[in-house]
């Protein structure tokens, strides 16, 4: 674009909108791509305008809002959709329930590019019907079209951004401990999963409570794995006590522990397994005291179907500290972010 005194400037192509504000209204006197005539002159004057800002031929150029149309085109969302451009920007909104993933390598690519800006919810990100998952622009008013150009032919090697809707899930509960199980003490496990696992579609097969015992903790797995269970809970005896026999348990029913112990307070002893593809977790008993731990942090991921790897539960570290709040805010706040 160029910079073009009015006088000069008819018969050229506005590259930009101008701004009216008079008597109560605020709103565009000139859009963009309209073609200055004559008459055009004195109201422009009226409106402070002693240039304007006009398309060059063969300059490459790309206005801000065909910019942000060309990044909602190159980043779709299957369960999203955008909305705009307004004021220069596309925003993206989701339409279902699910867990937002982000591929930060690619999203830093694309903002060093120069000229775009792409703002996101975190990775991870537990989303509702309705909230906001990003926002795309360039900065200036135009930007060199290769910019765009190159941000699409990395958008085209992988997706920048997907959002996993929840899948409905069977879940078992196992909660151990001779002291529950001889009804020494009230179990207070079985309230709270309940109060969880309803936020997620499915269902809970059953809870059953167990005995210090492998073999009776292992039969009950087994009597929810063939009622078709595809999801199971486990708490109690979850630390490294030689009394603590249910991570035993675990692995004596054929599971492959991905790690007992995450670098996260309330959780620090979260056990993650996966027979076959069912996923299992071992719940410290900080999910009874507390009203969010890394229990909540995995749960979209596991309802979302993603298979959480060591690398994911590693990268826990960085915000795995809870702050706890008087008033929980989870999940806006800085904990569980991976």
């Amino acid at each position: 674009m160029k910079k073009v005194p009015i006088e000069k400037a008819v018969g050229m192509t506005l590259c930009h909108d101008i701004t009216a504000m008079r008597d109560g209204f605020k709103g565009a006197a000139f859009r963009r791509g309209h073609v200055i005539e004559a008459g055009d002159i004195e109201k422009l004057k009226d409106l402070g305008k002693r240039a304007v800002f006009v398309w060059e031929e063969n300059a490459g150029e790309l206005h801000e809002e065909d910019c942000a149309l060309r990044m909602a085109a190159m980043a779709p969302v299957a369960g999203a959709h955008y909305t705009g451009p307004s004021e220069g920007k596309v925003v993206l909104t989701a339409d279902v329930e699910g867990m937002l993933r982000v591929d930060t390598d690619l999203l830093a690519q694309l903002n060093a590019i120069g000229d775009i800006t792409i703002t996101t919810l975190p990775d991870h990100y537990p989303v509702k019907p309705g909230m906001r998952l990003a926002s795309m622009r360039i900065v200036p008013l135009v930007t060199q079209e290769r910019q765009i150009i190159q941000a699409e032919a990395l958008c085209r090697e992988r997706p920048l951004l997907r959002l996993l809707p929840y899948k409905a899930r069977r879940a078992g509960v196992i909660v151990t401990g001779s002291e529950v199980y001889t009804g020494r003490i009230k179990d207070k496990f079985e309230p709270v999963v309940r109060r969880k696992l309803a936020a997620f579609p499915g269902e809970i097969l059953g809870v059953t409570l167990c005995d210090d015992d492998a073999d009776m903790i292992v039969a009950a797995a087994r009597s929810f794995l063939d009622q078709g269970a595809d999801f199971m809970i486990f708490t109690g005896g979850m630390s490294v006590d030689p009394d603590d026999v249910t991570p035993t348990a675990i692995r004596r029913l054929g599971a492959r522990v991905v790690s007992h112990g995450v670098p996260a307070q309330p959780g620090n002893m979260t056990l993650v397994a996966y027979l076959g593809d069912i996923p299992i977790l071992g719940v410290p008993g900080a999910a009874i005291a507390l009203p969010t731990t890394i229990f909540d942090v995995l749960l979209p991921a596991i309802y979302a179907g993603e298979v959480i790897t060591k690398d994911d539960l590693i990268r826990l570290g960085d915000g795995g500290l809870c702050q706890l709040c008087a008033a929980c805010h989870y999940p806006n706040c800085t904990f569980g972010r991976y």
